[in-house]
């Protein structure tokens, strides 16, 4: 990897981290449970997008640490998800249980 390319991935690395805290710090309680449907299916992306990056290393007979940056990007993205949908399943639950208990 040439070194400007090398230095615009890790500015653009260095601006979503930037960005991605300043967007989380900034949502209201609220709204976390809507949020993080949304975010599911970005990290659904990610899976996408991992699974490419591992087919174009398989393809083209890259080095090793391709492979496994893909594959931990692909074991990442898929606890995230998991994750994210057990947390927004229990929130509703939680959610769905109160309104249960008003109705009796």
């Amino acid at each position: 990897m040439e070194p400007t390319t090398l230095i615009a991935s890790l500015t653009l690395f260095a601006l979503a981290i930037f960005l991605g805290f300043e967007l989380i710090t900034k949502v209201p309680p609220t709204l976390h449970t809507p949020l993080m449907s949304g975010a599911n299916a970005i990290s659904g992306i990610s899976i996408v997008g991992a699974i490419i990056g591992a087919n174009v290393l398989y393809e083209a007979d890259q080095t090793q640490i391709s492979g496994i940056i893909a594959f931990l990007a692909l074991v990442l993205a898929t606890v995230n998800v998991v994750g994210g949908f057990a947390v927004t399943n229990r929130m509703l639950q939680m959610i769905a249980g109160k309104k249960k208990r008003r109705d009796d």
